[in-house]
């Protein structure tokens, strides 16, 4: 087989299997680094072998093999496997959690960590995610993204925190980390922070599994309902986001016919549950959002007047300056683009959206609805230089070719 066929496969069974042999190989050596070293090895390995062998067919099957005997041989060296025999068999501490996957956010997930540290470390290492990628999604540097990560792996090895299942009524303490995981993760797929396509499906449907699964195990959790929710109304619209050319479509453009209308009304009735009974969270609010934007028969029918009651209440909870940028877009559709203009303004003060490109991208669409095409373009410039996912860069320059040829007339 040609060495860069075999080169696409491995790539591929990177992209799809890396978490699943990851969390198996994890349960043998119960070492997060070893694991990885183990794994990894396991990947370069499949290099020369597919290509003298071919890529065998399950590749993931292969690499799991692979990545157990490292591990085995590893522990063999360090004369350590006689102590660590037991360890080979699961404790039946959580049954109820038969995927490997899942089983290794919750390991990550642990309270001696820091919540950030946990989030960033899962994405990182369970689930595939970049660090560069990690670090747009919590709106840091790379670098800082990068420390945070090893700091956490060191901690987990000078602490010597054990990688086993919480009992069942350890589980809530880590269900918060556990939600933001694969909420991030869905975000990374549902548009990519980089690359030539908007989205990455495998992660979007990854996150989509875990959280099914996540409810499987915790049907009572009304957080888990709503971030099943959230994440299935905003699935339902992914064949519609683009063109066949693969330009990028708005809300108001994309096709409402095409839209998945199993999974919306799947996510209306979860949303319903996840409201019951009143003091809704942070995912049960914003899946209570991305439902009323599905339902609604037109976008000019979009109830833009109780998204922002729900943005309100939501920004009350979860004080996130990205939260407040997707309040200030729904003041505008309520109260007209100056006045979500002004929010903007305030939230341009805030550092933890320097780097933010839908912060100047938001400006410049409010801009260009006023008729004020220079300020725009402006905007749109400083957007295209935060942008590195090809498919809205290539958006907002048509939006800045625009801003800079038309005349607009004020709607203010």
């Amino acid at each position: 087989m040609s060495p860069d066929a075999v080169r696409r496969a491995v790539t591929d069974a990177h992209r799809r299997e890396w978490a699943a042999v990851l969390a198996a190989t994890v349960r043998v050596t119960r070492d997060l680094d070893l694991a990885e070293e183990c794994v990894q090895d396991a990947y370069a390995a499949a290099l020369e072998s597919w290509t003298a062998c071919g890529v065998p067919d399950r590749p993931g099957a292969w690499l799991t093999t692979a990545a157990r005997h490292n591990a085995l041989d590893a522990l063999r060296r360090a004369r350590t496997q006689r102590s660590k025999l037991h360890l080979l068999v699961e404790p039946p501490a959580l049954p109820a959690v038969a995927d490997d996957r899942l089983r290794l956010v919750f390991l990550c997930c642990h309270p001696a960590l820091a919540l950030e540290a946990q989030v960033a470390l899962t994405l990182r290492l369970v689930c595939g995610v970049t660090t560069p990628d990690v670090a747009q999604a919590f709106l840091v540097a790379e670098p800082t993204m990068a420390a945070r990560i090893t700091r956490a792996k060191k901690k987990i090895a000078a602490s010597r925190i054990p990688f086993r299942m919480p009992a069942p009524d350890q589980l809530p303490a880590r269900v918060d980390a556990v939600l933001t995981v694969i909420h991030l993760l869905f975000t990374t797929g549902h548009t990519a922070p980089t690359g030539p396509a908007l989205t990455r499906d495998d992660l979007a449907e990854r996150a989509l599994d875990l959280a099914r699964m996540l409810r499987s195990l915790m049907p009572r959790q009304r957080e888990v309902g709503g971030l099943l929710a959230l994440l299935l109304a905003n699935h339902a619209r992914r064949t519609t986001r683009t063109t066949e050319d693969g330009r990028l479509l708005r809300l108001e453009e994309q096709d409402r016919a095409a839209w998945d209308t199993d999974a919306i009304t799947e996510a209306d009735a979860l949303v319903v549950r996840a409201l019951r009974g009143g003091n809704p969270g942070r995912f049960a609010l914003q899946a209570a959002i991305a439902t009323l934007h599905a339902v609604a028969p037109t976008y000019e029918d979009t109830d833009w007047a109780q998204i922002l009651v729900l943005y309100d209440e939501l920004l009350r909870r979860w004080p996130s300056p990205v939260v407040a940028l997707n309040r200030a877009v729904a003041v505008a559709m309520v109260h007209g683009p100056a006045a979500g203009l002004a929010e903007i303004a305030a939230l341009e003060r805030d550092p933890r959206l320097t780097g933010y490109r839908y912060l100047p991208a938001a400006k410049a669409d409010l801009l260009r609805r006023l008729g004020r095409a220079a300020e725009a373009a402006a905007a749109y410039e400083r957007a295209i230089a935060l942008t590195a996912n090809e498919t809205e860069r290539d958006f907002l320059s048509r939006r800045l070719a625009e801003s800079s040829t038309a005349s607009y007339i004020s709607i203010s």
